[in-house]
């Protein structure tokens, strides 16, 4: 068996190989453009770093509309690592996308262009090549709000800035890393793709109220098995099923089942139960495979999730909503304020999911509201896109690069 298995990742490393060879010559000969660096007062002021394959894509998608906002007052670029990446990016993404490979590639960018800000949405180590150019203020913005210990790492000490939510993201960065002036390196810029009016690629009726369940993944480590596909996940949609009240739009991690096999098993069997149930249903059963992230907050009536950004993301909303409680004893767990005062899903209740669910949209939840604004500020239309805008303009404009 392990023979089998070591002749395998060969073989998948072999075919990586080659579709990136063949994606090399591809850019060389149809897609300059991902290496043209602009000159004059074209040259980009604000970056994103993306050095990361596509299964991470739903991390830099997010940024696309907040950065073409930003775009309106500053050139602006996604910087890509993975010529698989840049070809994706190219096709989707109406920013300019650059694509850097090596050491020379960044070296030549950040000699010719007039970068103030570079913006990080992820820790991926490659992150430390571009970190080691001392002129741009480089800030981390991550990929969305949450509990989860990956929000306090020390590597955020690595980064000039970050761009945190709100007030519970300061405090919670207070109260974890030691030697951090959170009061001096937080800019709260609360959460700007609230602002975005994401086109719904469906047409759910609003006869009946929708639930979306966006369980997060399995996680790599023992600290981070927040996901609740295996332990809440069947049960709780073939209860709602059963209860037939509801639309549902499942909508797990765009990573889940990469570390687990049995993990992905249960996501699969879930997806099935609900295309097998949706064309006899009244009600709609939609598997939610989608580039974007975001049009489900609107057509949502309730969420139900894990301790994960989109827990966050929801709140901003001010619709109910349930956290699931991880199972595992392993998982680290924050008594923050969100997850002590939003309602609990235990394993154990999923059965009672419909009634627990009409009694949520029967309710106003003012708890809820005060912990919208710990959590992100004002989220009156329009300014926490505003606060990004004015906080990213204010760093380049406190830069003097020396370069280019």
């Amino acid at each position: 068996m392990n023979i089998v298995s070591t002749i395998g990742k060969v073989y998948d490393k072999m075919q990586t190989s080659i579709a990136t060879r063949r994606n090399l010559k591809f850019i060389q000969t149809h897609a300059s453009e991902l290496r043209h660096l602009p000159v004059g007062a074209g040259r980009y002021k604000v970056a994103l770093h993306f050095p990361d394959e596509m299964i991470n894509a739903y991390q830099v998608r997010q940024w696309y509309e907040p950065l073409m906002a930003l775009a309106e007052f500053v050139p602006v670029v996604i910087i890509v690592r993975s010529p698989e990446t840049a070809l994706h990016l190219r096709k989707e993404c109406r920013l300019p996308v650059h694509y850097a490979d090596s050491i020379k590639d960044v070296e030549r960018l950040m000699k010719s262009q007039d970068l103030r800000v570079v913006l990080y949405p992820n820790q991926n180590i490659r992150n430390f090549q571009v970190l080691r150019f001392n002129e741009p203020n480089h800030v981390f913005v991550c990929h969305g709000e949450s509990e989860k210990a990956y929000m306090w790492s020390n590597q955020l000490k690595a980064y000039d800035y970050v761009f945190s939510a709100g007030q519970a993201a300061k405090d919670r960065l207070e109260k974890h890393l030691r030697n951090f002036d959170a009061s001096s390196r937080c800019r709260l810029i609360g959460r700007p793709q609230i602002d975005v009016d994401y086109p719904a690629p469906v047409q759910i009726t609003n006869e009946l109220p929708t639930i979306l369940y966006a369980p997060t993944w399995e996680g790599d480590r023992p600290s981070m098995r927040y996901g609740s596909v295996q332990s809440h996940g069947e049960k709780l949609i073939d209860a709602l099923i059963n209860d037939g009240g509801f639309n549902i739009i499942f909508r797990p991690h765009p990573r889940s089942g990469q570390n687990s096999t049995t993990y992905k098993q249960t996501l699969e069997r879930i997806a099935s139960s609900l295309q097998a149930h949706n064309e006899s249903s009244k009600a709609q059963y939609i598997v939610d495979d989608s580039l974007h992230w975001g049009w489900q907050w609107s057509v949502a009536d309730l969420c139900i999730t894990d301790i994960s950004a989109v827990a966050y993301d929801y709140l901003a909303t001010g619709k109910p909503m349930f956290v699931t409680k991880p199972v595992s004893a392993e998982a680290t767990v924050d008594d923050s304020a969100a997850l002590t005062h939003l309602p609990e899903l235990r394993a154990s209740d999923v059965q009672q999911i419909g009634q627990m669910a009409r009694k949520a949209l029967s309710q106003e939840n003012l708890k809820q509201q005060e912990l919208v604004n710990h959590y992100f500020g004002d989220v009156s239309p329009g300014a926490s896109m505003n606060r990004f805008i004015n906080q990213t303009l204010a760093l380049v404009n406190e830069s003097s690069p020396t370069q280019g």
